[in-house]
């Protein structure tokens, strides 16, 4: 039996493309709140840095108000074929981007292809750096090896979406939270593709194939250089009036300490510092009761707010989730 090389450890979360109507407040959360880098390119397009490199997220005017795709930085050339072949033996459609694509995103060799809940997967080997200072109110991020972050979905197919990362990234469960919110449990797994505790985090309500969350991506993280940089960040989101999800608190598993603010276009920003470093010879995955030892307390939640979740997970039924079945296997069920 031939064994398949594996890509795991070669794959970094790279960038995200939003697609938003509202660039004047994202101008402000994303540069005067939050703190990162921002270039105007034109009336309808606008990137966020947080290092040299020259994008690491792409905002072009539409009408989703959500994250529509993830682009992951691939360690090199043989990386992406065997990404790129591995997606086509699957019968699933890939598409070169455009020079013009690329350039926007500051990548070399756009690859692009279908995801869960309709987000697109980008694959690329080489970024662009960018020589021009960086303009930021934050003394730096936390990128490299670990990739730029980490991004959490909702699911009402869980399985079959942590099937998809595992086929085409390697994807590693690194742990579970059983958490239950407003009197929804919730089961979230944590999947990693390098040392980052996670990458991505899919979250599902247990025994019921429903999704109560609007947005394609339930929130988006970035790693703050330092405590510093996170408490004076939590104080400009509240001072210029965006919203609050979360109030500062400290995971469970990875042990970040970090708050949620509400983006402009309604998903969430979650800016944290100092989680743990996954050691592969050692780490073995468990279940943690609760996303929190200690804070992350709701913000201005209203019982208003609570069946707006549930009418939304009504709706859900009515409109079946977006999957990848070729790429997803039969799905991997819980361990």
């Amino acid at each position: 039996m031939t064994t398949r090389p594996d890509v795991f450890g070669s794959v970094h979360l790279g960038y995200l493309v939003v697609e938003t109507e509202k660039f004047t407040d994202w101008r402000r959360f994303g540069t005067d709140a939050i703190g990162m880098h921002h270039d105007d390119l034109s009336r309808d397009l606008m990137r966020f840095r947080l290092d040299d490199h020259a994008c690491r997220f792409l905002l072009r005017r539409g009408p989703a108000e959500d994250v529509v795709a993830l682009g992951w930085h691939l360690d090199d050339h043989t990386t992406f074929e065997r990404i790129e072949a591995r997606v086509r033996a699957h019968g699933v459609p890939a598409v070169a981007g455009t020079a013009e694509e690329a350039k926007l995103r500051g990548v070399e060799r756009l690859l692009r292809f279908p995801g869960p809940k309709g987000i697109a997967q980008e694959i690329y080997t080489t970024p662009l750096t960018s020589s021009e200072p960086l303009r930021m109110r934050a003394s730096g991020w936390v990128t490299g090896d670990s990739g730029m972050g980490h991004v959490a979905i909702t699911s009402a197919r869980p399985a079959l979406m942590r099937g998809y990362f595992d086929t085409v990234f390697d994807a590693r469960l690194t742990d579970y939270i059983d958490e239950t919110i407003g009197g929804v449990k919730l089961k979230i797994r944590f999947l990693r593709v390098n040392e980052r505790h996670h990458s991505i985090a899919v979250a599902a309500v247990q025994g019921l194939p429903i999704d109560p969350v609007r947005t394609r991506v339930q929130h988006v993280n970035i790693q703050a250089a330092s405590l510093d940089d996170l408490a004076r960040s939590y104080r400009r989101v509240h001072e210029l009036g965006f919203d609050m999800a979360l109030s500062v608190g400290q995971h469970t598993n990875d042990k970040e300490l970090s708050y949620y603010a509400r983006t402009p276009s309604g998903f969430e920003w979650e800016v944290g510092w100092n989680p743990l470093v996954i050691d592969e010879s050692t780490w073995e995955p468990g279940t943690h009761q609760g996303i929190s030892i200690w804070g992350h307390t709701p913000v201005g939640r209203t019982i208003l707010d609570r069946l707006g979740q549930f009418r939304l997970g009504a709706r859900s039924l009515l409109h079946p989730e977006k999957t990848v079945p070729a790429l997803s296997g039969a799905g991997i069920p819980d361990d």
